[in-house]
């Protein structure tokens, strides 16, 4: 009888916090809304470019862009995870796809080779972390370096020009007036909500977040997670690496710098905890609109890039802070 009562707390306790999480998230969301909204007004009222067609237009095209990255930065921080890599596989399948359509190989296969190459990169960060044993942030740091130091090498630290129209068009093409980068976005945030909200590995994901040792008593096989969590941050950068190259219609050695920093933001801000165990693709796509709207509001006002900066890491530290609250409130 004594057992029985205390698995029924165990169990109470449990749905408790499943709650409270969740209520967290709402309100974390809610009020990315509420901030959004205003800052929406705020800008069409200080100037007449933001609601103009091309500058809404290239705002969904760089909120598409950094949004990919972030949702891949999602898994792996509701995992307990950091991934600081991802802007070096941006810019890693940049000069990928690049170089192999300069030397006349197809779009789909140079596109496709490119995406192997920076999943590589994120099944080489989780055997690192699992096997390795190494923390995340210096694994992904190293990694990051490697990376940015592979793209100097084999592009020469040159920009790879003289792409294909057929390519780089593709970043201009509008369907129903919206660019078709937001449709791409589109399809990766569904992919990633089916993904979180509806199957195994999704539910998982929160579950070695929460508790790494208690999932492995439960059945969860952690290595092959771990691997498929670092390898979809990786996959999705690297589909974020080759839509920039189309939009800037070049290979960039130094493309997807500091992307890192706006992916974290954007899952932070969003409701994603560093601590893992909370996140939501939701939370992460208002957080990188919120991001993306900031940096082009500044921009339109011409405030300083370095003031920017400032207040992106502010916005982070303030996150944590609230998030910090949250957890000892529990």
């Amino acid at each position: 009888m004594k057992l029985e009562s205390e698995g029924k707390k165990e169990n109470s306790a449990e749905k408790l916090v499943a709650y409270l999480k969740k209520k967290n998230l709402m309100v974390a969301e809610g009020t990315l809304i509420l901030i959004l909204v205003v800052l929406f007004v705020v800008l069409m009222i200080a100037t007449d470019r933001f609601l103009t067609v091309q500058n809404l237009s290239n705002l969904v095209r760089q909120t598409s862009i950094i949004g990919i990255v972030a949702l891949g930065m999602t898994f792996v921080i509701i995992s307990a995870g950091i991934d600081l890599s991802v802007g070096a596989v941006v810019g890693l399948s940049s000069i990928v796809v690049a170089l192999f359509l300069k030397t006349g190989m197809g779009i789909v296969l140079s596109v496709l080779l490119a995406l192997v190459v920076g999943a590589l990169v994120g099944l080489i960060n989780g055997i690192i972390v699992y096997n390795g044993q190494v923390t995340p942030f210096i694994a992904t740091l190293g990694m990051m370096t490697i990376v940015r130091g592979l793209i100097m090498l084999v592009s020469g630290a040159k920009m790879v020009a003289g792409l294909p129209k057929s390519f780089t068009g593709f970043a201009q093409l509008t369907i129903v007036g919206l660019p078709a980068l937001f449709f791409v976005w589109l399809i990766v945030i569904i992919l990633a909500t089916i993904i979180t909200k509806r199957t195994q590995f999704g539910r998982n994901v929160y579950a070695i977040g929460s508790n790494v040792e208690a999932s492995r008593l439960s059945g969860i096989h952690i290595r092959n997670n771990i691997y498929q969590i670092y390898g979809i941050s990786a996959f999705l950068s690297s589909v974020a690496g080759i839509l920039l190259t189309a939009r800037l219609g070049n290979g960039i050695p130094t493309a997807g710098s500091g992307y890192e920093l706006d992916a974290i933001a954007s899952a932070v801000v969003g409701g994603a905890s560093l601590f893992g165990g909370e996140g939501s693709i939701l939370g992460t796509v208002l957080g990188a609109i919120l991001m993306a709207t900031l940096r082009n509001g500044g921009n339109l006002l011409g405030i300083n890039p370095f003031i920017l900066e400032i207040a992106v890491g502010a916005l982070i530290i303030f996150a944590v802070l609230v998030d910090q609250y949250n957890k000892r409130k529990k």
